[in-house]
């Protein structure tokens, strides 16, 4: 197993994590092209990484770095975190969450977060299985400025 973080020619792995995010979240979105992807990738406030098993992308993460200003050591909040269902409960998520946050501690961030929302008791027990600090209840309130007669 190999946890790494993707630089920004690594597109193609980027979009086969992107396919098992909406295969777990089953989410039904479309992968935007290697342009945007790549740009994503080049972005030192963004970072991919995957979980690869004899070299095929197994799973990973996507983390935001946040910067403060009551403290200049950032925080990275980690976005979706997925393993593909045929390797899930094998320990991939757990260890990819130690290696992520040991990369954060090492790279000079406070901490770490990640969400879960209520109703996705799966996400919730598994972050209960890892080393988390503190859990915190909150409520997650959404302002879209999609159009949707664009949409359509």
């Amino acid at each position: 197993m190999e946890i790494k973080r993707l630089n920004q020619n690594e597109t193609a792995d980027f979009k086969i994590l992107i396919e098992i995010f909406n295969e777990v979240f089953e989410n039904n979105v479309g992968i935007p092209g290697d342009e945007h992807l790549g740009k994503l990738l080049a972005n030192p406030d963004f970072m991919v990484f995957v979980v690869k098993l004899n070299n095929n992308v197994v799973g990973g993460l996507t983390l935001y770095v946040l910067h403060q200003y009551y403290n200049v050591k950032p925080l990275a909040y980690i976005y979706d975190v997925g393993i593909s269902p045929n390797f899930q409960g094998q320990g991939l998520g757990k260890k990819l969450m130690e290696e992520v946050c040991a990369f954060c501690n090492k790279n000079g961030f406070e901490e770490a977060y990640v969400e879960a929302e209520n109703d996705d008791l799966d996400a919730i027990n598994f972050y209960k299985k890892t080393r988390f600090s503190n859990e915190l209840l909150a409520r997650h309130f959404t302002y879209s400025f999609t159009d949707k007669k664009n949409q359509e």
